[in-house]
């Protein structure tokens, strides 16, 4: 039977079992998607005088007018459920406020029915309440106060899913206020309340912070320490860092490791940092006399690595690649193109790599071979070719 709107339930036994009937039909619209109807339903038991479904009919039509993007309905819908006292829905309807007055950006507000909850002293939602109240607290720049709020969710949350929310939530702040171990104790009561995969990967973050700062007391004390050891604890703790997402801090790590005062460790530092670097051709080395210049390119890749930038940079790379390609590509495979045509293609893919940070080195280095290749004297070329022949 679908319910209709009519007169407001009486307080009596037949109308206790009608508002019960009311409130499950009104629920059943409401799951249907009949926001109105439902809302109608449950504002007739919420007029009527059947105290012990009044609270449960204010809670749903909070919750239904919530759903229809009634923000102010649904307030005034839980604050009529908290005004009954009801020992279940008056709570609940207390954390539905809550949520509403956050969403809201309502803030006193909020940890003023968050505080309710509490007075109400049901243990269900007690540790739902601390958890509101600590997220608060750390919103207003207060820790101290939340503090308490924490410990108390995690000790009062009857569910061990909430358990290790709260623990997650709680976690990731005090690890990015530095906090690690801290955090991996709070880690460990939400595991043990439940396992959960995310804070399992927290472990894991607390863990790359502890071994940060040990081979950051390593890098720092280095000269306590032999030139390899000392090597390997500024390239760990420049690798964490970047992986931590800190490139400028990673960068610092390697430019002090390889400025190093040891010549050793910065020796030592220099060849991790250029780990996978193309060596040069043998076959120079012995034509240069056993000294073979580092190619142009090297200064880039070590500050790629430094910085954690080497996907950009391949990426433009590429990028400068396939633009030279394609100018270069686009008359040979028109064939007959006039002179002024090809040179026009040539001098556009030549000009692609100006537009680059290491387009000038790339430039100077053809400048400098074109030198030697022509006896050494003199500048073959002008002075800031080719960009000065546009």
């Amino acid at each position: 039977m679908t319910a209709t709107p009519g007169t407001p339930v009486s307080d009596s036994a037949a109308g206790d079992a009608e508002a019960a009937s009311l409130c499950d039909q009104a629920r059943d619209l409401a799951e249907a998607g009949h926001l109105e109807r439902a809302a109608a339903v449950y504002e007739r038991v919420v007029a009527g005088t059947a105290p012990r479904h009044r609270a449960r009919a204010a809670l749903g039509l909070a919750v239904v007018r919530e759903r229809a993007g009634d923000a102010e309905g649904a307030r005034r819908a839980d604050e009529t459920a908290v005004a009954t006292g009801h020992p279940e829905f008056a709570p609940r309807a207390a954390y539905h406020l809550a949520l509403l007055h956050e969403s809201a950006g309502r803030a006193a507000d909020a940890a003023d029915a968050w505080s309710a909850v509490l007075d109400f002293g049901n243990e269900r939602y007690l540790g739902a309440a601390h958890h509101g109240l600590a997220r608060l607290a750390e919103e207003r720049g207060d820790p101290d106060a939340a503090r308490g709020h924490w410990q108390q969710a995690l000790d009062a949350a009857a569910d061990p899913a909430a358990v290790a929310e709260t623990a997650r939530d709680y976690a990731e702040r005090l690890l990015a206020r530095g906090a690690a171990a801290e955090a991996a104790d709070v880690i460990a009561q939400g595991l043990r309340a439940r396992e959960s995969p995310a804070l399992r990967v927290l472990l894991g973050a607390v863990h790359v912070e502890s071994a940060i700062a040990e081979f950051g007391a390593a890098a720092d004390g280095a000269d306590g320490l032999d030139a390899g050891t000392a090597a390997v604890a500024h390239e760990l703790l420049a690798r964490l860092l970047a992986l931590r997402g800190d490139p400028g801090a990673a960068e610092r790590v390697w430019r002090d490791g390889v400025a190093h005062r040891d010549a050793e460790v910065a020796a030592g530092v220099r060849s991790r940092l250029r780990r996978g670097f193309l060596e040069p051709d043998a076959e120079a080395v012995e034509q240069a006399g056993g000294a073979a210049e580092a190619p142009w390119w090297d200064p880039y890749l070590e500050a790629a690595v430094a910085q954690d930038s080497a996907p950009m940079l391949t990426g433009e790379l590429f990028v400068a690649l396939s633009r030279i390609h394609g100018r270069l590509a686009v008359p040979y495979a028109n064939g007959r193109v006039s002179a002024a045509e090809l040179r026009a293609a040539v001098e556009e893919a030549l000009l692609t790599p100006s537009e680059y940070v290491w387009g000038r080195a790339l430039h100077d280095d053809f400048r400098e071979r074109l030198r030697r290749a022509s006896g050494g004297g003199a500048d073959v070329l002008p002075e800031g070719w080719p960009d000065r022949e546009r």
